[in-house]
């Protein structure tokens, strides 16, 4: 990120000096000489640039885990059983490859195991997504008398909000340990121009910046005996499917709109500096104004728009004077728009206003302290006396607008 930024203004200070010079009536052989030059090198940077950007968006690919074309680990992880590692755990047996991946993760934290109930490293791919689930096997129904089994197909899932802030390119920092400060570049200094004989003008750039901390998002389940016996597959399919979601889904949230009261991680929404802009009675004119809101403060990079299902209701009902619909393409000026339930639909002085977010999504970033900890307690006195287990999940994250600048926001 420091070369592209680096790239970025190297190649705006050479594009300064080209405009000086073509702002000339006539230039004279030096600077036509100079001027083909400085053409080559942005041409250079440009290339150097875009390499850069297409480096880093594999980088934040391979941070946030995604397999792109295999691997040991991907296999490794596709044939993890959280049924068997759970139940493992339970009776102290646990073997394989489950106890191998529960040993890589709690490498450096073995003081918590047994510290309270029986503690599971679980990787966070495999409740948070970013590889492929194994399908459940379902059983076909029939009835036989008592000599034939009841076979129970897999449960089926709920509908669930989409959740989008990785997908729209958020930096993920994965193994985090101590406390992270991100600095930056707040403002430079100046130029100016001075006489042939005259003293430059001292300036100083200023510097601030934006620091995550580990904040624990949890969720519990209490899980019966019988349960625990008769039923792998719901066990299965209810952590990977609910009890990871759930997690996933406040941080996610908490991205969008935290408050950043503690414990809760603070958001795009709450995030001082990032802008409100006005919102006009023509929809295309409220989006232009969030697109021109970036390029006013110099923001470049790949930019898209978040909102929820209520402002695309409407936008899906605007019409021409001839009564056509209006493509969304045209009302979001060919930009990326991307929708999801987790983007409020109560903001604003009345609490009825939904927000139509827009910003270089880069610069949100997203930083795991631990792995899904899963804490096995067969103890507690809610559930001791009939073989049950409380089962409490933990993932110690944080979130952060790097830049706030780079994001803008409107009530719709």
């Amino acid at each position: 990120m420091k070369k592209l930024i680096e790239l970025r203004e190297k190649r705006a200070a050479k594009m300064a000096e080209m405009r000086t010079l073509h702002q000339k009536d006539k230039m004279e052989d030096n600077e036509m000489q100079r001027f083909t030059a400085l053409e080559t090198e942005v041409t250079d940077i440009a290339g150097q640039i875009s390499r850069e950007e297409r480096f880093a968006a594999l980088e934040r690919e391979e941070q946030r885990g995604e397999t792109v074309s295999g691997g040991e680990l991907d296999r490794e992880l596709r044939n993890y059983s959280l049924a068997s590692a759970i139940n493992g755990a339970l009776t102290g047996r646990l073997t394989g490859r489950e106890a191998e991946v529960d040993q890589e993760l709690k490498r450096g934290r073995e003081s918590r195991s047994g510290a309270s109930g029986i503690h599971l490293a679980v990787p966070s791919q495999i409740l948070l997504g970013g590889i492929e689930q194994r399908s459940q096997t379902v059983g076909t129904p029939s009835a036989g008398g008592y000599t034939v089994a009841t076979n129970l197909a897999a449960v089926a899932d709920r509908f669930r909000p989409a959740l989008k802030v990785e997908s729209m390119g958020a930096t993920v920092l994965r193994g985090l340990t101590g406390f992270l400060d991100l600095p930056n570049l707040a403002t430079s200094g100046t130029a100016s121009w001075v006489a042939e004989d005259g003293n430059a003008t001292r300036s100083a750039a200023t510097f601030d910046k934006v620091s995550m901390a580990p904040k624990t998002v949890t969720a519990e389940y209490g899980l019966s005996r019988r349960l625990m016996l008769q039923s792998n597959t719901a066990i299965e399919d209810l952590l990977r499917r609910d009890l990871g979601f759930l997690l996933a889904q406040a941080l996610d949230a908490a991205a969008i709109k935290g408050s950043g009261v503690a414990p809760i991680p603070l958001g795009i929404l709450h995030t001082v500096g990032v802008a409100m802009v006005t919102t006009e009675t023509a929809f295309s004119d409220t989006t232009a104004n969030l697109i021109s809101e970036l390029e006013l403060d110099d923001v470049t990079g790949t930019a898209a728009f978040l909102t929820n299902p209520t402002v695309m209701k409407t936008v899906r009902k605007i019409k021409d004077a001839d009564e056509h619909v209006i493509s969304a393409a045209e009302l979001f000026h060919d930009g990326r728009v991307e929708v999801s339930t987790q983007v409020p639909m109560d903001i604003g002085v009345t609490t009825d206003k939904s927000a139509l977010i827009y910003g270089q999504w880069s610069e949100l970033y997203l930083g795991y302290w631990s792995a899904v900890d899963i804490l096995i307690n067969p103890y507690h006195p809610d559930v001791a006396s009939n073989g049950g287990a409380l089962l409490h999940a933990f993932l110690d994250a944080d979130v952060a607008v790097r830049h706030p600048k780079a994001f803008a926001y409107a009530e719709i």
